[in-house]
């Protein structure tokens, strides 16, 4: 009996109207699967920083701010004290990155490599080489233009090649001053094709260029900025610190700097008062004291990326990050507090290409500072003003505009139109950076009787200027080495940029741009044609007297300013970029006066002269 059971059991074939049962029961689990996972990818892709809103109160003295709310206005009343009121998320960011695999990403990252979507930016490569000129989602060339967010996405930096590393590692590092003399080998040119070109109309052209009632020139800059130090003021903090009469006593002790005669490390004609700044200087190595906040979740947070045109927030991110001497384990002993964010990982995971915007990127930052402002008092109580970042990516100052502004902000796209803020915000060098073992590649050039190109130029054309600086320069001039398009290998870009007199840095969608440092490395003058563009450490460098600054009007006449200045003139502006050259070098360990030392420089006096006097 047993057995006829089990044979029954094990032979059972069900009815049709089972079967039926059966399909349709299965039919619905499906479609509600499909449906569950529909409703996740799309909320996923409008996630904030930590997937929700923090609805935090903060209480100011009967006063409850709107939820999302995070920085405090002057005119609050200062003796009250923040208690706040929040919930901390406990959702880890791996729920919600929407445009490339978590781990994968958090892996590229930390080995330095480009992130998937690195050729989707909007940036400005510096050696102008295309490799692949495809979108990287979905195997189409980019949309043309692509000037903003808000238009597209294109290819943007150079791509990391075995082929490359073998030349980065082997031949040109034999003698970096002798590629002219070598056969120009392929590196990362052009695959596929000539060099496309974005089209501008006369009539986008003439919608581009900034109106003259706009543009603020370098000595209104200069202007603005002593301004700046003489009047502005942050808003006063909420409650006292000790940290607060450090500052003043900082900013008295560099206004009565005493004078500097000579230094065997710095050069006055460099600087706008060298005496000023050695004094800062050597208070911000005393003194100075940085909390790195430890929230944040990789890789957006705590992940430096330490190659591509990007690369300066990342080894500023690093180094910090890393450094004893100035950074602190008790956040009550700072005179600052770092947000680490990278706004090239930012970009890279949580910008959706279709939406056509960056709102859910400064929502992101917001719900950040929400948890930043539930779990410490420190933003409170200055509103933000005590605070910095640092970012490299051109979208940062729209990401920081609506919930960072008050805060000091490090920024490679410095530009006083769009919310740069002289005397506050800080102008971060853009380096391109090609390999994190040896970022000093390449340096040094020939010298000024050797330099028998009068300017060059080689680049894509990015935005409206370099259209403008084509028409009128590319192949009119045997004295104006000119080309545009970006097809042009690596070995004749150093070369050229070697034996040029001035290197023509000419902004490409924004107005920052790395020939600027290029050049610097290179030892060739800087001609910078960019309106309203701040230069990097305006603070305390005397551009001036290393650099040429051209209104983009002037670009017709560009030949006859250039030919102006006399020969001594330029052998002095040469020699002072050779000098100036230390101040933008990235070593693996930080020197005293380098890159990272002067950016931090920055932030810590912008810092001084905004505190509000007692």
């Amino acid at each position: 009996m047993d057995y006829e059971v089990k044979s029954q059991k094990l032979f059972y074939r069900p009815t049709k109207k089972y079967q039926k049962v059966a399909a349709m029961k299965l039919l619905v689990l499906v479609m509600g699967m499909i449906i569950t996972y529909i409703l996740v990818i799309q909320s996923s892709s409008l996630t904030r920083p930590y997937g929700y809103n923090l609805s935090s109160l903060y209480s100011t003295c009967g006063k409850v701010l709107k939820p999302g709310m995070t920085s405090l206005s002057v005119e609050e009343d200062v003796s009250c004290r923040t208690d706040l009121v929040g919930f901390y998320p406990s959702v880890s960011l791996e729920s919600f990155v929407t445009n490339t695999d978590y781990l994968s990403v958090e892996k590229e990252i930390m080995h330095g490599d480009e992130l998937p979507n690195e050729k989707a930016t909007g940036g400005d490569s510096d050696f102008d080489f295309h490799a692949d000129q495809r979108d990287w989602t979905d195997g189409r060339f980019p949309p043309s233009p692509s000037p903003s967010p808000t238009q597209g996405m294109e290819l943007d930096e150079l791509e990391s090649t075995n082929k490359e590393e073998q030349v980065e590692y082997g031949e040109l590092s034999k003698n970096d001053n002798d590629l002219g003399s070598k056969e120009v080998s392929e590196f990362s040119v052009l695959q596929g094709g000539p060099a496309t070109r974005t089209k501008y109309t006369e009539t986008q052209i003439k919608s581009e260029i900034t109106p003259a009632s706009l543009v603020t020139s370098i000595h209104e800059m200069s202007n603005l900025l002593v301004r700046s130090h003489s009047t502005f003021r942050s808003m006063q903090p909420r409650w006292s610190s000790p940290r607060d009469r450090e500052l003043l006593t900082a900013r008295s002790d560099i206004e009565n700097a005493p004078i500097v005669d000579k230094d065997t490390d710095l050069y006055a004609s460099l600087f706008r008062n060298i005496s000023t700044f050695k004094r800062s200087y050597e208070l911000m190595e005393r003194m100075l004291k940085v909390y790195v906040y430890k929230e944040g979740t990789k890789p957006i947070f705590h992940s430096p990326r330490l190659k591509g045109i990007y690369a300066s927030e990342g080894w500023f991110m690093r180094q910090l990050e890393g450094n004893k001497r100035f950074v602190v384990n008790d956040p009550t002993e700072a005179h600052l507090f770092y947000l680490p964010f990278s706004s090239r990982a930012l970009q890279g995971i949580m910008h959706v290409p279709i939406s056509h915007g960056l709102k859910n990127l400064s929502e992101y930052l917001k719900n950040y500072l929400d948890t930043i402002a539930a779990r410490h008092p420190f933003w409170n109580r200055t509103g933000g003003a005590d605070h910095f970042l640092a970012a490299c990516h051109d979208w940062a100052p729209e990401e920081t505009n609506d919930y960072m502004s008050t805060c000091i902000r490090a920024l490679c796209n410095a530009d006083v139109n769009v919310g740069f803020k002289i005397g506050k915000d800080v102008s971060l060098p853009e380096t391109n950076i090609h390999s994190s073992k040896y970022p000093l590649r390449y340096l040094g050039g020939e010298p000024p009787l050797h330099r028998r190109i009068l300017a060059f130029f080689a680049g894509r054309m990015h935005g409206y200027l370099r259209q403008i600086l084509v028409k009128h320069w590319e192949n009119k001039d045997p004295d104006m080495h000119v080309y545009g398009g970006g097809n042009m290998n690596q070995k004749s870009y150093i070369h050229s940029m070697k034996s040029s007199k001035y290197c023509i840095c000419a902004r490409g969608y924004e107005v920052n741009s790395p020939r600027v440092v290029e050049s610097i490395f290179f030892e060739c003058v800087p001609v910078i044609i960019s309106d309203n563009f701040v230069p990097p450490f305006f603070e305390v460098l005397n551009w001036e007297a290393f650099a040429v600054f051209v209104p983009e009007k002037d670009i017709p006449n560009l030949k006859s300013i250039l030919l102006s200045i006399t020969e001594d003139k330029y052998v002095a502006m040469q020699m002072n970029v050779k000098k100036v050259r230390q101040h933008f070098l990235w070593h693996t360990s930080p020197l005293r006066y380098d890159v990272f030392h002067m950016i931090l420089h920055s932030i810590w006096y912008n810092r001084v002269f905004q505190i509000p006097d007692r």
